[in-house]
């Protein structure tokens, strides 16, 4: 017999071998349970997590000569027929090669007449979004009102093309991404029952390299077992994979920790001669920061590998989470100035040196950015002794070196510091006058007046907007409401979905604004309550719907434009329309 890929022998054939979708499992379970049965399903999710699959199970079900149950037989006819994919009532369409209206009409020509030899006619269409709109239209009557004997199974991985005229006739379940554990745990079960030996390591790494999808793991499985000679290895998978030995991003970390360039610049080489990739070294550089972040922040959120781990919590040890936080946007942003630089190598080397540049150096009490080591300063000839008629020296440059110094906000602002630059002097036995710049004056208290409020005339929307506040407060004048106001006390509300908005410090830069706007001291009160859609946001979002409107509308009475939708099929995407 002809060897069968893995990911069609090993396709689920019943809801019970299905992994990771245990939402619409349960839903579809309790409906054929109750025998309460919808005309017609949209399935939706990305590629190889099982839409159709799901939709094959689904057809046993229905047909199963055993009755409409959750647990098909899988040995009668029915079931038999369609695991081989030849059940006459069984009709799967490819909407990607049947865009037309003709062959949309022709297929539900067939809807009126009864079942051949199953219980139900049942139409599975896959990459449904693919329908042209007159397709869609035409499936429109039969899609809400189908015979009794006839049942849709829809299938999608974009389901923003779905007409929602389509949409609203559909049950509508969407099939979430496979976690990695789950893949990388059904691929040891196909390995165990296939004999084939494997690392537990490897499987974590073609799971990876699926992204969610278990066809793709299944097939990436099937390379690696034929790229490893009928075993599953770190080695072979990371080989085929191209992907990045994790071994190489750990020892640039620890030299980095280490404050170590020489070792740092020597490993990027040893890199450079594997020839592998920088862009995907600093992706997967930038992926390790990620679970150290997660372990310093969220340590049960990061999966206990037993050779990982250790390397992991001790990098969580020596670096501090601003710096965590510092390397992954050095390594985000190297890859993404990686194509400007002279070549791939000075790229990542270059973003790895600007990580020892900014790391933190944690063994004092008070952390400091780590300073280059000074280089030996070069002794000034000594100075000749003056006549003491003389009551002034000239200045005598310090034997200190040239030192650098790092102003700590800027780092952990995550832009570049600003280096500057002083020299010693030297003065011998004279005393020198230090002009210091004057304090500045704090700005006057503003009077407390328990009329103030008086003369304001309620119009919160003008008031927001002439208070001109930018950032989080500004956002939090936007979206709030006026509710109440009198003496120096005013009282605002704003909706729950923006209540991370009402802060402490957002809410005391907005009172400021308030109080230098009145020239008093007021009182403010943020509630979170109701809105009744009179916030400065709201308004202004009603205007912009009304311009898009005016301007979907103007385009659409365009007689060109209505030519090309009635004739030539076209589609007004109207999300491309912007008002001028």
């Amino acid at each position: 017999m002809s060897y069968q890929a893995l990911a069609r022998k090993w396709r689920p054939k019943f809801f019970s071998d299905l992994v990771g979708q245990e939402h619409v499992v349960t839903a579809l379970t309790n409906a054929l349970t109750t025998q309460r049965l919808h005309h017609a399903y949209l399935f939706t999710g990305t590629r190889g997590v099982g839409k159709t699959t799901l939709a094959r199970i689904l057809a046993k079900s229905l047909n199963c000569e055993a009755g409409i149950t959750p647990t098909p037989c899988g040995t009668c006819g029915a079931c038999v027929s369609i695991d081989s994919g030849n059940f006459v009532d069984l009709l799967e369409v490819d909407a990607a090669t049947n865009t037309r209206v003709e062959e949309m009409r022709e297929l539900l020509d067939n809807t009126q007449y009864l079942p051949t030899s199953g219980r139900f006619k049942v139409y599975i269409i896959d990459e449904v979004h693919m329908l042209s709109r007159s397709a869609f239209n035409s499936m429109l009557k039969t899609l809400e009102e189908p015979p009794e004997h006839v049942k849709f199974i829809l299938a999608t991985t974009d389901p923003q093309k779905v007409p929602v005229t389509v949409l609203s006739r559909c049950l509508q379940f969407n099939l979430k991404q496979m976690p990695r554990e789950s893949i990388a745990g059904h691929l040891a079960r196909v390995l165990t029952a296939e004999n084939v030996s494997f690392e537990v390591l490897a499987l974590d790494a073609v799971a990876r390299a699926a992204q969610g999808s278990m066809r793709d793991s299944l097939s990436l499985l099937d390379q690696a077992i034929a790229y490893g000679a009928g075993t599953v290895n770190v080695a072979t998978v990371s080989a085929m994979l191209g992907a990045i030995d994790q071994t190489y991003l750990f020892n640039l970390l620890e030299h980095i920790a280490a404050r170590d360039g020489k070792l740092l610049i020597e490993e990027a080489e040893r890199m450079a001669e594997r020839s592998l990739s920088f862009d995907a070294a600093l992706q997967e550089l930038a992926s390790v920061l990620h679970r150290i972040a997660l372990l310093q922040t969220v340590p049960e959120a990061v999966e206990k590998e037993a050779v990982e781990r250790a390397r992991l919590e001790k990098l969580a040890q020596d670096f501090s989470p601003q710096d965590v936080q510092l390397f992954y946007q050095i390594a985000i942003m190297g890859r993404r100035d990686l194509p400007l630089a002279p070549d791939e190598f000075a790229g990542f080397t270059m973003a790895i040196m600007r990580m020892l540049a900014f790391v933190i150096d944690t063994s004092s009490g008070d952390q400091q950015r780590i300073r280059p080591e000074p280089t030996k300063a070069i002794s000034a000839p000594s100075a000749q002794k003056l006549p003491e008629k003389h009551t002034e020296q000239a200045p005598v440059r310090s034997e200190r070196p040239a030192e650098i110094s790092i102003d700590k906000k800027e780092v952990s602002a995550g832009v570049n510091p600003a280096i500057r630059t002083t020299e010693s002097v030297a003065t011998p036995r004279t005393t020198a006058a230090v002009e210091t710049e004057p304090a500045k004056e704090s700005p006057p208290a503003l009077k407390v007046d328990p009329t103030v409020l008086n003369t304001f005339d309620g119009n919160w929307l003008q008031l927001a907007t002439n208070l001109k506040l930018a950032g989080m407060a500004g956002m939090l004048a936007m979206h709030c409401e006026i509710k109440s106001f009198a003496g120096n006390r005013m009282d605002l509300c704003v909706p729950p979905e923006y209540k991370h908005l009402a802060e402490k410090v957002f809410i005391e830069k907005l009172r400021t604004a308030l109080s230098n706007h009145f020239g008093a001291e007021i009182s403010l009160q943020i509630t979170i309550g109701q809105s009744s859609g009179n916030t400065l946001a709201e308004v202004a979002e009603r205007g912009r719907q009304a311009k898009q409107a005016e301007a979907v509308a103007a385009i659409g009475q365009d007689t060109f434009v209505r030519e090309l939708v009635e004739n030539m099929d076209a589609r007004l995407i109207e999300s491309s329309i912007k008002p001028i």
